[in-house]
């Protein structure tokens, strides 16, 4: 006898013995709070009060922990569905990762020869919404800068301290590399600049939650959470709440601050804490200025929320102009981008905001130095 069978039995004798017991007291009130309670056990069981399932499942890709949660489905199909989405995860991460062999590095290649390439109708898609998406920020984000990522020692897995040459810096900043110096024409590309280098880690992540995300529906999953590195997107909600997710606080183990995700929307943060090195007691991260050549200081993290159909890739990308438009031009950049929900750590730790993004915060501990702009 299963455990769920004989509990229900258990269940059903007490309550023929407390029926019998009425029945031989001949009173006209029986114990009802006590039958109630067993009628109630017995129509909850099996599974009464049970947590529907969460199945989660983590790995390592695009350089970052990624960890996809399923709610309310069973474990097989639940395993299913997201073995299909690191299948993609592994799939993107060859073909867009900036210093591997791989479609975009022979992109490049082609490039820094003055050649054509041959690219999928995938690799066209991202490059012109890449570019569209440039010319949004004026600029600030701009994947065409690989060279200079490279050469501050960022296109490897670890990072060690490096001090460029500035007439090297200075020479990649003049030839002033854009997404839009590249054409495409029956699936190849070219540029009219060589010093084109497309570097899509600002990109890729929230590419990767859009696309995990439209599997998931594709299978019908309802309700799941996608963490790319703290690229987040969530499907649905976590049974009878929203999903809650943590925001890492830049110089602190834990979260600075949580928010409720609801369906189809995404956070995402730039931060100089994980992608660094240090000089002396100078921090260089891997978000640079396109304008300077030299990786923003001045900005510990920015976040930005997102929603809509690329809301994944917008949770990535939107969060770059921001942090390089820095603590005095964040807010501008912000309105280009169209980011209503936005919030800037400055480098003393003030915590600048939005008023939409206000609204959806819940911060772990006081914060002092607060200011709301509009």
């Amino acid at each position: 006898m299963t455990d769920d069978r004989r509990q229900r039995t258990e269940v059903l004798s007490r309550l023929r013995r407390v029926l019998n017991k009425c029945a031989a007291q001949r009173t006209r009130i029986c114990p009802l709070s006590s039958v109630l309670c067993l009628l109630m056990s017995v129509l909850c069981l099996p599974g009464c009060g049970k947590e529907p399932p969460l199945y989660q499942e983590q790995g390592y890709v695009f350089g970052t922990l990624v960890e996809v949660s399923v709610y309310g489905e069973t474990e097989p199909r639940a395993k299913q569905a997201v073995s299909e989405v690191f299948q993609e995860f592994q799939k993107l991460h060859d073909m867009l990762h900036a210093w591997q062999p791989g479609e975009l590095g022979e992109l490049n290649e082609a490039f820094a020869n003055g050649d054509s390439a041959a690219i999928s109708a995938e690799i066209v898609a991202i490059l012109k919404d890449a570019t569209q998406l440039s010319q949004r920020s004026q600029g600030l984000f701009n994947p065409a800068i690989g060279g200079l990522v490279r050469l501050w020692g960022f296109h490897a897995d670890e990072f060690k301290p490096v001090q460029p040459d500035e007439k090297e810096i200075a020479k990649l900043v003049q030839a002033n590399p854009q997404m839009s110096d590249i054409s495409i024409e029956h699936g190849r590309a070219q540029s009219k600049n060589k010093f084109v280098q497309v570097d899509l880690g600002g990109y890729a992540k929230g590419y990767a939650l859009d696309r995990a995300a439209e599997l998931l529906r594709n299978q019908r999953i309802r309700n799941a959470l996608i963490n790319i590195g703290g690229n987040i997107l969530a499907i649905g909600r976590h049974g009878d709440r929203p999903w809650r997710v943590g925001i890492q606080h830049p110089r602190k183990p834990g979260a600075l601050a949580a928010i409720d995700l609801n369906d189809g929307e995404a956070i995402g943060t730039s931060g100089d804490y994980q992608r660094f090195f240090m000089v002396g007691n100078v921090r260089y991260c891997h978000l640079i200025n396109p304008r300077t050549g030299y990786p923003m200081q001045g900005v510990q993290a920015v976040t930005v929320l997102t929603r809509g159909e690329h809301a994944g890739v917008l949770s990535d990308a939107v969060s770059k102009p921001l942090f390089i438009a820095g603590a005095g031009g964040w807010r501008e950049a912000a309105r280009l981008m169209g980011a209503s929900d936005a919030m800037l750590v400055d480098a003393q730790g003030n915590i600048r905001l939005t008023a939409g993004m206000q609204k959806r915060l819940e911060f772990s501990e006081k914060v002092f130095r607060l200011q709301v702009e509009p």
